[in-house]
C-alpha cells in the first residue's frame, strides 16, 4: 500500500507533469510553436507519442482559429461528446458558445426523410450559421463530408475545420478530401481520431487566447 503514496493527486500537477514530459519528447522536432501546443493537447489526450508528426495543419489553420475566437466565434460539433469535451466556461469569456444539434428530434426526421446520417442532417440545418465559426467533427465522418458539401456549394464558409472524424468507414477519405480545401483545417489522416481528439485540438486555441494578439 505505500506505493500510493508516490501517486500524483493534484490535477493541476498531473497536467503540469504531463506536457513536461510529452514536451521533452517532442521539443526538439522543429515544429511551429502554436502548432506544436495543438500537438501537445492532442498527445496527452491519447497519451500517444507517435502522433506528434501525425497531425496535419493548413497553413493559416491556427491563426484563423485564434482569431475567429479571438472575435466571439463559436463552435459546432457533429456530436454532444464532443461538445462536452470543451472548455464551455473558458470559451465563454470571449464571447463564444458551443453547439450541436444531433439530438434533436427535428433533426432526426430530416436524417430519416433524406436518408443520411443524423450528424449530416444537424450540419445541414446549421447551414450558414456556420460562416466564420469553428466547426469540430469528432465521430461521424457524414458530418464532415456535408460541411464539405456545403463549403463546394458556397452554402458556407467557416473560418476554421477541426476535421477529425474516427473510424473504418469513411473517417480517412473525409479527411483526405479536407486537405484538398483551401478552407484552413487541422485534421489527423487515416482511421484513428474521435471526439476527444478533436475537443483537445479546439481547447489548444482556446487555452492560447490569452497570449494571441492577432
Amino acid at each position: 500500500m505505500d506505493s500510493f503514496k508516490e501517486v500524483l493527486w493534484d490535477p493541476k500537477v498531473i497536467e503540469e507533469t504531463s506536457m513536461a514530459e510529452i514536451e521533452e519528447h517532442i521539443g526538439n522536432m522543429g515544429l511551429d510553436r502554436r502548432e506544436k501546443e495543438v500537438i501537445k493537447r492532442i498527445i496527452h489526450t491519447t497519451g500517444d507519442l507517435n502522433l506528434a508528426d501525425k497531425v496535419r495543419f493548413h497553413p493559416k489553420a491556427v491563426k484563423a482559429g485564434l482569431q475567429a475566437l479571438k472575435n466571439g466565434a463559436s463552435v459546432y460539433t457533429d456530436v454532444n461528446m464532443l461538445r462536452a469535451g470543451i472548455n464551455l466556461k473558458k470559451l465563454r469569456q470571449y464571447g463564444g458558445s458551443v453547439y450541436c444539434k444531433v439530438h434533436r428530434p427535428e433533426v432526426s426526421e430530416q436524417a430519416k426523410s433524406m436518408g443520411i446520417t443524423r450528424s449530416a442532417a444537424a450540419m445541414r440545418m446549421f447551414g450558414n450559421q456556420l460562416n466564420n465559426q469553428l466547426v469540430a467533427v469528432g465521430n461521424a465522418p457524414t458530418a464532415l463530408f456535408e460541411v464539405l458539401q456545403m463549403v463546394q456549394k458556397g452554402l458556407t464558409k467557416p473560418s476554421l475545420i477541426i476535421g477529425i472524424p474516427v473510424g473504418f468507414v469513411g473517417a480517412a477519405q473525409s479527411k483526405e478530401l479536407l486537405t484538398e480545401f483551401e478552407i484552413p483545417y487541422i485534421t489527423l489522416p487515416g482511421t484513428r481520431g474521435g471526439s476527444p481528439v478533436a475537443a483537445a485540438a479546439v481547447n489548444a486555441l482556446i487555452y492560447m487566447l490569452e497570449e494571441y494578439h492577432g
